[in-house]
């Protein structure tokens, strides 16, 4: 096969494989941040290829050339395809086929556009979002966040110039004192981990392909391991014990704040468990995963680059 096709095969692949096996495998949380690595790997590999592939038809096509490779090396498929280009099948097929290619490239330019203005609009809100809670609470230097004067419970970061940790005066009075220190360093560790960079990628990929399932699924995968990792870094400066009696605190207040509800059920499961390290099967699991989603579109775009062949005929 060629390298296009190789590539083309595989994105589908990882978009049919990978969103079940890899919720089965971070449903628990037993290594987060090798499972992030794993969604965002699997989400821009199959990305990567299908690019890649649509890129390397279009020069086909374009310059009427197969491309560097011997043409014994060439799959039978892209041989045809490249007599229809030149006229070997007659005009129609290679009119029809010109047009099929203009509205493929017409369709990734248009995703890729959907995409960026997605992000930039995302940034935009957050932004303002951020510089409405300093200007409507008060920044409290003990806590080194902004309070807001409002008895509905919240406590939430946003990133901006500066980022921001904003809590309520419900929340303030709901939390004692070590469980709010918790929920502090939580959001610190969201903030420091930049896992709004993270959200907001994977929000746009699910915004801009609302029907493949491992965007979706990968944004709202990642979002919950992300709280994980987040309970993590404020457990190993506070305990455990304190992060799980702030995440029940704020969850049993007659509206809780959404980042208490998000994932809640595995958070607080895993927080209650006895602290083990992660099987080893698990760990070997995920990182073959996301070391195989990272390899191959990148050994065959390496490869292609070089004039040789990667699958065999």
């Amino acid at each position: 096969m060629s390298v296009a096709v190789c590539l083309l095969l595989y994105g589908f692949a990882v978009v049919v494989l990978a969103p079940r096996l890899l919720r089965r495998l971070s449903t628990e949380g037993a290594a987060p941040r090798i499972a992030v690595a794993a969604w965002l790997a699997a989400m821009a590999s199959t990305v990567l290829a299908w690019t890649v592939t649509l890129a390397i038809i279009i020069i086909d096509l374009v310059t009427h050339r197969i491309s560097l490779f011997p043409a014994r090396f060439m799959d039978s498929c892209l041989l045809h395809l490249h007599d229809a280009a030149v006229g070997d099948y007659g005009g129609h097929m290679q009119t029809g086929l010109f047009v099929l290619s203009g509205f493929a490239t017409l369709a990734v330019l248009v995703l890729a556009v959907r995409l960026g203005t997605t992000l930039l609009r995302s940034r935009r809100t957050t932004l303002e979002h951020a510089r409405m809670a300093r200007l409507a609470g008060r920044h409290h230097p003990g806590l080194n966040a902004v309070v807001l004067e409002v008895d509905h419970p919240a406590a939430y970061c946003v990133a901006g110039k500066p980022h921001t940790i904003v809590v309520s005066r419900g929340v303030l009075a709901a939390l004692e004192d070590h469980h709010l220190d918790a929920v502090l360093s939580h959001e610190r560790a969201h903030l420091d981990g930049r896992h709004h960079l993270l959200l907001t990628l994977t929000r746009g990929l699910a915004t801009v392909l609302p029907r493949v399932e491992l965007f979706t699924l990968g944004a709202s995968e990642v979002a919950r391991l992300l709280e994980m990792l987040a309970d993590d870094v404020a457990a190993r400066i506070h305990g455990r014990e304190a992060v799980l009696q702030a995440l029940l605190t704020l969850s049993t207040l007659p509206t809780p704040p959404a980042t208490a509800e998000a994932a809640l059920l595995p958070r607080v499961r895993r927080l209650s468990a006895p602290e083990n390290p992660p099987r080893l099967h698990t760990r070997i699991a995920v990182t073959a995963i996301t070391l195989s989603a990272v390899f191959i579109p990148v050994a065959a775009i390496v490869t292609a680059g070089i004039g040789l062949q990667v699958c065999a005929v």
